[in-house]
């Protein structure tokens, strides 16, 4: 069952000299409890393509055509209060930078209690609170730190959990981890692969990193100069890749030969 439908998703950026186009009529979908790569060099549109799908592009960006359908509704052509309605529970995204969407004057548990009480009208129990840690590895000392005390490994488990506070079905993760170190990675997204399999939410998980989709993924697409040029599953890439750029990228990486080293493990 199709969860989200993007279909012909284009986007421009307004220039003096008129419209520039980011992204060119991309299609693609992603099933419940599916985990969907979204792989391209910096600059191939992977990030805007996010951005307009949860319908936060800010100028100089903007939206020139298609549609994204969540659960057979197009987020394009919601209303402001149906978009504020469907995100957090339906749909809500991580960045790479949580330092950048936490509040940095509020403790962490106020930035969960003001969620809680803004979209559930209710404060979350502190049982509640301590699952929410859990579900991300963080103890419960973390509830009373703010963001600035926190590492950079923990800011981004906050991240997590507080995307995770209203159940939604599908998580957007644009770059999660790509400003922390080797270690702290793995161990986010071990966390991330038993999370999902517990929560069975969909993610659409956005990286430069091939390796990292190639191991956590259902299938993968590939995105370069704002178009798709390839999408398959992971085997089917490693056995047979098409296009030239894919090619490339598998070319030019570096693959771990044994399981041991903490690594995301393979979907199966």
């Amino acid at each position: 069952m199709n969860l989200l439908t993007v279909r012909g998703l284009s986007v421009d950026y307004a220039t003096p000299n008129g419209p520039a186009r980011a992204v060119h009529g991309i299609d693609f979908h992603v099933n419940q409890g599916e985990v969907i790569g979204l792989a391209g060099e910096s600059g191939s549109g992977k990030s805007t393509v996010a951005k307009a799908i949860m319908r936060i592009l800010q100028p100089p960006g903007f939206i020139s055509g298609g549609s994204v359908l969540l659960n057979g509704r197009d987020v394009l052509t919601m209303s402001r209060s149906d978009l504020r309605d469907m995100r957090w529970t339906e749909m809500a995204m991580v960045f790479q930078s949580a330092l950048d969407s936490l509040n940095p004057v509020l403790p962490i548990e106020a930035q969960f209690q003001d969620l809680a009480i803004a979209r559930l009208g209710r404060r979350l129990a502190p049982a509640q609170l301590r699952e929410f840690l859990r579900f991300v590895d963080l103890e419960n000392r973390v509830l009373s730190s703010y963001p600035h005390q926190l590492s950079g490994g923990m800011r981004q488990r906050v991240g997590i959990a507080l995307a995770l506070v209203l159940k939604p079905k599908l998580l957007i993760l644009d770059e999660p981890t790509t400003a922390l170190d080797v270690v702290v990675q793995r161990h986010i997204l071990r966390g991330l692969q038993r999370l999902q399999k517990e929560l069975n939410f969909s993610i659409l998980f956005i990286t430069h990193d091939l390796p990292v989709l190639l191991a956590m993924s259902d299938r993968i697409i590939i995105m370069k100069d704002g178009l798709v040029c390839e999408a398959d599953t992971p085997s089917a890439l490693r056995r047979r890749p098409e296009h030239p750029y894919t090619q490339q990228l598998l070319a030019s990486m570096q693959l771990l030969e044994d399981g041991g080293d903490g690594s995301p493990e393979e979907r199966t």
